[in-house]
């Protein structure tokens, strides 16, 4: 979400006449899009920002300073008063508003602008795209069909920085999604908080379809598209019309993000998911079942409040089971105003790490022969563009979202491309240009 916010932010001022500067030191307008879902991130954000404003006043210049995104809403003002050298703060509904305010401060009208009020329709307002950063073509973009989030889980402070959820129309995402296939856009990744939600008040199922699995099908239908992904669901969306989705749609990739968070019941209802661990496994069985070459991943919080080494056990004993391709693991941390952190049985730092560090080396384990398995294998690829590790390479995205560097040229960029597995690396698999087979 926030790249694509903040991809949004920047087509909006190349419109107005602006352009991408080459550094950080040169630049006249910096924006840190921040996030809040750890306090990590928002340290960062903040260190950065010093930083970034003890070089500028070294040098002598004044550039205009501003954040944007989660930290900006929760902390607003507070912001300006701890950090002078800042001139724009700019909730998590006005990323449209950027340009305008930009404008404003540095022809002098205005000096400083706090806004983080909510905005009715800004959910609709997210539509330009800068695809890749650059005026370069880009294959794959991002789309986002829906804002903010009702789940209120314990631990996470987005309902309160990115406000209740709200969901834009069907036919406007079609014409948004259009309207980047004609500009060579083959892969789109529908965006959401929680995007399995979408429309839930607002669009009546209909032939036993979700709003969301009717989104799935009007994407589906514009000619010229060949992959859809979306992010981030929760179990709870996973019905059976979004599991036969992924039978009858071949443009919808066989890959899936869900967070399972904890493999114990008991925590999973103390972080207010709404689901217990067989539901989950449950629906791993019928994705698999649905679509056996599968790819799945999910997001794992360690050392959540009153987590026991039962509790953990669980978790890993899950993690087992599944197999997942790749996880994202956290360790734990407090937001403030969030319930999960007045919980009594706050678990010390040093165990967290040390739980995180265990499922981490598991969850790695099973991903290395998951990837080596893959080896000898012929599979398709969307060649994206040069690795970003070694210009010299191509990079593509399988279908079951892996990432396959080959030795290629521009030419091969868009793309849809069969490729030999030939060896695996760490979440990385690598393909033989020799029998590379344009298809």
């Amino acid at each position: 979400m926030n790249e694509r916010d903040s991809e949004a932010v920047a087509a909006q001022l190349v419109a107005r006449g602006y352009t991408l500067a080459p550094s950080e030191e040169t630049a006249d307008v910096v924006l840190l899009n921040t996030c809040s879902v750890r306090d990590l991130a928002e340290q960062k954000a903040l260190n950065k920002m010093k930083s970034l404003a003890g070089v500028a006043n070294a040098q002598r210049r004044a550039p205009v300073f501003g954040f944007m995104g989660c930290m900006a809403q929760s902390r607003g003002q507070k912001l300006i008063d701890e950090l002078p050298d800042v001139d724009l703060v700019l909730g998590t509904q006005k990323f449209h508003r950027a340009a305008e305010y930009l404008d404003e401060i540095l022809s002098g009208g205005r000096e400083k602008i706090v806004d983080v009020a909510e905005e009715k329709d800004s959910e609709a307002a997210i539509r330009e795209h800068l695809l890749n950063g650059s005026a370069k073509k880009s294959v794959s973009a991002f789309v986002s069909i829906m804002q903010g989030c009702n789940q209120y889980c314990t631990f996470c402070i987005v309902p309160y920085t990115r406000g209740e959820e709200r969901s834009r129309g069907i036919a406007d995402i079609v014409a948004e999604c259009r309207e980047l296939v004609s500009r060579g856009v083959r892969e789109i990744t529908l965006l959401g908080q929680i995007v399995t939600s979408y429309g839930k008040r607002d669009i009546p199922a209909r032939d036993g379809k979700s709003a969301f699995v009717q989104i799935l099908d009007a994407v589906h239908e514009i000619d010229g598209l060949d992959r859809i992904r979306f992010t981030s669901p929760h179990p709870k969306g996973y019905g059976d019309d979004l599991i036969d989705a992924y039978a009858r749609l071949p443009k919808l990739c066989e890959s899936a993000h869900i967070p399972i968070q904890s493999g114990s019941d008991r925590i999973l209802k103390l972080m207010h998911r709404g689901y217990t661990r067989e539901k989950f496994l449950g629906i791993i069985k019928k994705l698999r079942a649905a679509r056996p070459e599968i790819g799945i991943s999910t997001d794992i919080i360690v050392g959540f409040p009153g987590e026991t080494e039962e509790d953990f056990e669980q978790t890993m004993s899950l993690a087992r089971e599944v197999e997942f391709d790749q996880a994202y693991i956290f360790k734990y941390s407090p937001r403030r105003d969030t319930p999960a952190a007045d919980m009594p049985d706050q678990i010390p730092q040093r165990e967290r790490e040390k739980r995180n560090e265990v499922l981490l080396n598991t969850v790695n384990e099973i991903a290395a022969r998951k990837y080596e398995n893959f080896v000898g294998w012929h599979t398709q690829i969307l060649v994206e563009g040069p690795s970003r590790k070694n210009s010299a390479r191509m990079t593509g995205r399988t279908r079951c979202n892996k990432i396959v560097v080959f030795d290629g040229g521009e030419r091969h960029f868009g793309q849809i491309m069969d490729v030999r597995i030939t060896r695996a690396g760490s979440f990385t698999l690598y393909g033989d240009p020799a029998i590379l087979n344009l298809s």
